[in-house]
């Protein structure tokens, strides 16, 4: 059966009943194409085992799909007019449907009740996935079609749980995915960010076109496999990311002169020449420039400044 909730006509009917102008900020573009929403079910890996965390699920084109494959899913939306539809039009689907903004929702708190809601079989897959439990709280995998003006902040959100999602494939913007899974010359700290906790890979790219309304940029699916261990091993990633994000607060300018300002910035004022130090200690040439280092390189370059920040 081909899901009826990729007719574009269908979609403007049910924005019309709903009285519901897509905006911008909201991230309002809703999928009609075929072959990308495929794309995102192939890249997810489902099983009837499977439990599903939706973020956004607008007017449920994600949602049929992942309801048909997974054992269940957890969808959480914001606007309460698509949560009250999503009700309506699932109403005997393995569901749950969370009217919440998911940045004000911890992932742990989220899930910590609902192993005793599942399946059996999913229950136990829950547990006894290659991605262990903590806690109460069972493995999941996040599916979604992110609005774009939360992108980041959802993914560092789910990533930084305590629990977080043993797969991740979410739709975005092109440039994001781009730089989420950049290598050395054009890292940022995002791409830091994310490929600390996962493996980032582009699965495929998303034309514009491919939404009702039509945004102004492509979109790409993003699949992340999260680690068994961070890819790097520090004592704080939150001081790691101090020492990141000050190198890259002056990126165009060679490491020597960025970070020790960026560091100031900061509210770390650090000599010069321990900096300097530092980066030597890493074997960085002061003249390279942040977006050339790697994750194990600033992980040295913290290691030789961790006393002083």
């Amino acid at each position: 059966m081909p899901n009826p909730y990729l007719d574009p006509q269908r979609i403007r009917a049910a924005l019309r009943s709903l009285e519901l102008r897509p905006t911008r900020g909201m991230g309002q573009n809703f999928l009609c194409d075929e072959q990308a929403l495929a794309a995102i079910i192939a890249a997810a890996e489902l099983s009837p085992t499977d439990l599903v965390v939706e973020v956004g699920p607008g007017l449920g084109v994600l949602t049929w799909e992942l309801t048909r494959r997974a054992g269940r899913v957890i969808a959480v939306e914001l606007d309460r007019r698509l949560a009250a539809r999503l009700r309506d039009e699932f109403p005997a689907a393995p569901l749950d449907i969370i009217e919440a903004d998911i940045l004000n929702l911890a992932p742990d708190d989220l899930l910590a009740a609902t192993t005793e809601q599942l399946p059996p079989a999913t229950a136990a897959q829950a547990v006894a996935s290659g991605q262990p439990a903590v806690g109460n709280v069972p493995s999941y995998k996040l599916v979604a079609n992110l609005p774009y003006a939360i992108t980041s902040a959802v993914l560092r959100h789910f990533l930084e749980a305590a629990q977080p999602p043993a797969l991740s494939v979410v739709l975005v913007q092109l440039e994001v995915a781009q730089r989420i899974t950049a290598a050395p010359g054009d890292l940022s700290v995002l791409a830091h960010a994310v490929q600390i906790y996962a493996e980032p890979t582009l699965e495929a790219r998303v034309p514009a076109a491919s939404f009702y309304p039509v945004p102004a940029v492509d979109s790409a699916v993003l699949r992340l496999r999260r680690r068994a261990r961070l890819a790097v091993e520090v004592d704080s990633v939150d001081r790691l990311f101090r020492v990141i994000k000050a190198g890259f607060l002056h990126a165009r300018k060679q490491l020597g002169n960025a970070l020790p300002g960026g560091l100031a910035a900061l509210g770390h004022q650090i000599p010069r020449e321990q900096t300097q130090a530092a980066l030597s200690a890493a074997g960085i040439d002061p003249q390279r420039r942040a977006e050339t280092v790697t994750l194990a390189e600033w992980a040295q370059v913290y290691a030789a400044l961790r006393s002083v920040l």
